[in-house]
């Protein structure tokens, strides 16, 4: 299976589940260094939706290197800071994003870009040079010490040196990797959905974050001309909260329309416009932590190794890093595994614990609390604190953002190689 080029380095047959940012960042990377990349995805086409993510810390190094960050420029989302607001839609304290290219990112990033914009910035960087094939995913592999054998959910199977999975927080793969039994989610105890409404000429270029007495919280931002994205937290610990993301969407939908019925602000809005919304999503908001992220021929990438959740503020970058580590350890050691895939857990997990740790409970029930008098103290102490600066000088003087220290390693691959 392994082939080896003029060069005499060893060129790898690597199959990646999952055509997401992880994927697809990892492809670009093991392309560049000689090898043959084929990703599976299980929808039927590039899944280039999703909600507004944002690129912090070594990610945007991540994305600069790849030589795609003018491409990510042009496609970034117009969002200029957060507002804190009450029932009435006043703003009580707004923290705007640090655009002086110094210190940290602060609520809402320099670098804002919808999901699926980045999914097609990284598609058109690796559709030539990779082998993409849609509608199908990895139901099951075998492995021995010379290659593994994904079987495919068409029925086909197919021999590679390596399996990559990295398909996502709910990952098959991993389920098929680590122990029977073994729960790689740590909850955090809150469960969040959003979608897609109609704009009107009041949805501004802030996004609005409105608290609601019982741990709850309504987030409406706005990515283009025409739509406003709406998210809903809840901070609920149940099993009918727990088990609501993999009931049917009307039943979803149900469920989230009952939680926040009595609200207040434009929750009547937001509700009608979710029937029809192109897009909604709900999940519980967990973290994915392991001992290990491969075994023999296998290894795991991107959410399915180290979902930081969205409180992290890390997820997509982290996913970026990830790919950045493993496919440099790959390149550098393409004739010994083993080794790669250990230099890969022991080189990143630092940089994993760091933007892991990031995400405090405590922290975020004191951002969704119980009682109106609770809101009323976070909004008069977040008042405070923008009147003084604090948090604009904080971000521009700080050292470091969330990714801490931790040093992107070196390239992968020369992209002139592309």
């Amino acid at each position: 299976m392994v082939v080896i080029t003029g060069s005499g380095t060893p060129s790898l047959r690597v199959l990646i589940a999952g055509g997401g940012v992880a994927g697809q960042a990892l492809a670009f990377w093991l392309t560049r260094g000689g090898h043959r990349v084929t990703v599976a995805e299980r929808f039927p086409a590039l899944r280039a939706t999703g909600a507004q993510v944002d690129l912090r810390g070594q990610g945007i190094e991540a994305v600069r290197r790849m030589g795609l960050l003018d491409a990510v420029r042009g496609a970034l989302v117009d969002e200029a800071g957060v507002a804190l607001i009450d029932a009435r839609g006043r703003a009580k304290a707004t923290i705007m994003a640090n655009t002086s290219g110094k210190g940290r990112q602060t609520l809402t990033s320099e670098y804002e870009i919808m999901r699926g914009d980045l999914v097609r910035i990284l598609n058109d960087a690796t559709k030539d040079d990779t082998e993409y094939v849609f509608g199908i995913s990895v139901d099951g592999f075998e492995q021995d010490e010379h290659k593994v054998v994904a079987h495919f959910s068409d029925g086909s199977s197919g021999e590679f040196d390596l399996l990559v999975g990295a398909d996502g927080q709910g990952s098959r793969i991993r389920q098929a990797l680590l122990p029977q039994g073994f729960d790689p989610y740590w909850r955090v105890g809150i469960h969040m959905a959003y979608w897609f409404i109609p704009r009107i000429a009041s949805d501004s270029n802030i996004r609005d974050t409105y608290m609601v007495p019982g741990g709850r919280q309504i987030m409406r931002r706005s990515h283009n001309p025409a739509e406003t994205q709406v998210y809903f937290a809840l901070r609920e610990e149940s099993e009918e909260a727990s088990a609501i993301h993999r009931a049917p969407v009307e039943r979803q939908q149900d469920f989230w329309a009952g939680r926040f019925r009595d609200a207040g602000w434009q929750t009547q809005r937001f509700v009608e416009g979710m029937k029809t919304s192109p897009f909604f999503y709900s999940q519980e908001i967990v973290q994915v932590r392991t001992d290990t992220w491969s075994k023999g021929r296998v290894v795991l990438a991107g959410d399915a190794a180290h979902c930081a959740s969205p409180y992290s503020g890390m997820g997509i970058s982290g996913g970026l890093v990830g790919a950045h580590v493993l496919a440099g350890e790959i390149n550098r050691h393409p004739g010994d595994l083993p080794t790669a895939l250990a230099r890969y857990d022991r080189t990143l997990r630092p940089f994993v614990n760091k933007i892991q740790g990031g995400v405090n409970p405590r922290l975020l029930r004191l951002g969704m609390p119980m009682t109106q008098r609770a809101i009323d103290a976070v909004h008069a102490t977040a008042a405070l604190a923008c009147f003084l600066r604090v948090p604009e000088l904080t971000a521009r003087f700080s050292k470091e953002d969330r990714g801490g220290a931790w040093q992107l390693p070196a390239n992968p691959a020369p992209i002139s190689t592309a």
